[in-house]
């Protein structure tokens, strides 16, 4: 039974395939005698032929389940005209690799994962069938994908080959098959996705009385020193890491002063501190927030008086958490 297309698959050949199939049409079996007729015919062949080369310069890979199946049908084709198959086969063959050709061309999804029996062609060794069948399903399958398609063609050709001239005539073609099992199955057994990348978060907090002049915010009111710590933070994101995702700047303030001026103090910082970053090239996704003296990290006796002993007790307090979460970059063992 000759299976149909998918829907998708069906309109695009109808809108952009029709003048292509009909330039791939062989001569009739009566006519393939000439010179003229067969160089027609090896034309029609090599017009395929560039446009599946054409697929894979435009990025199809050359192991692609649709692409190399194509190729595939193109090459039993071409096979059985050599060889003088006067029957419906070669045609129907070339068919196969037209319809896909032509819905590769078109985008068309999805594309189909069948394999029709075209002409008649017995369904030989079901085992076969069934486990390129499992094959489609395996998470290696990415690692199979020519092996099996071109597998999945040698078993029609094998059954037309069967139809007409029995097993002696079918057997080489299932032979094929075969190999391409046990090779499709050992790729894709050890077709093992890459390891995923590792991920590390890393805390750093820095002092903010060391970063900015007293009670200040502003990338002018950074001390020397805060520019040193940040500059070097900037160079550990690009030295230490691969690949940084993402930079979280928290802000926090001590006690003193009111809770509303904290909270903006904490997050004038935080974006202070953002910026300069960004400023130095760090193109990670950087998120800047104020806590100001919700989240103290020292508790000190007293009340709201700045004395210099509170000042200094609460100095931990001020600070800017930097959360970073990236890839470390590997290193050479020592």
């Amino acid at each position: 039974m000759r299976l149909t297309l998918p829907t998708a698959i069906a309109a695009a050949l109808s809108l952009a395939g029709s003048a292509f199939a009909a330039d791939v049409a062989l001569r009739p079996e009566g006519e393939r005698t000439s010179d003229a007729a067969i160089h027609a015919d090896h034309g029609a062949y090599a017009g395929v032929q560039q446009r599946i080369h054409a697929l894979n310069e435009g990025g199809r890979p050359v192991r692609d389940y649709h692409l190399s199946k194509a190729q595939c049908w193109l090459d039993v084709s071409f096979h059985e005209y050599t060889r003088n198959d006067r029957s419906d086969f070669t045609q129907a063959a070339l068919d196969e690799s037209v319809k896909l050709v032509v819905a590769m061309e078109a985008k068309a999804e999805p594309l189909p994962m069948d394999t029709p029996l075209v002409n008649d062609a017995a369904r030989l060794r079901p085992d076969l069938w069934e486990r390129f069948g499992a094959l489609k399903q395996h998470s290696g399958f990415r690692c199979a994908q020519q092996l099996v398609a071109c597998g999945e063609v040698e078993l029609v050709h094998a059954g037309n080959e069967y139809n007409q001239q029995q097993w002696r005539h079918a057997k080489p073609y299932v032979q094929i098959a075969e190999e391409n099992l046990a090779e499709a199955t050992a790729a894709a057994h050890a077709c093992v996705p890459p390891p995923a990348a590792p991920v590390r978060v890393e805390r750093i907090v820095l002092n903010a009385s060391a970063l900015f002049r007293f009670d200040r915010s502003a990338e002018a009111d950074l001390l020397p020193q805060g520019r040193a710590e940040l500059d070097a933070l900037a160079a550990k994101l690009g030295d230490a890491y691969a690949s940084v995702e993402s930079i979280a700047l928290v802000g926090h303030t001590d006690r003193l002063g009111s809770e509303a001026y904290n909270d903006r103090l904490s997050q004038a910082r935080a974006d202070t501190v953002k910026a300069y970053l960004q400023g130095k090239g760090i193109a990670a996704d950087i998120t800047a927030i104020g806590r100001g003296e919700a989240v103290p990290v020292k508790n000190c006796p007293g009340g709201d008086v700045a004395t210099r002993a509170l000042t200094e007790c609460l100095q931990p307090n001020r600070r800017v958490e930097v959360t970073i979460t990236g890839t470390p970059r590997e290193r050479a063992a020592d």
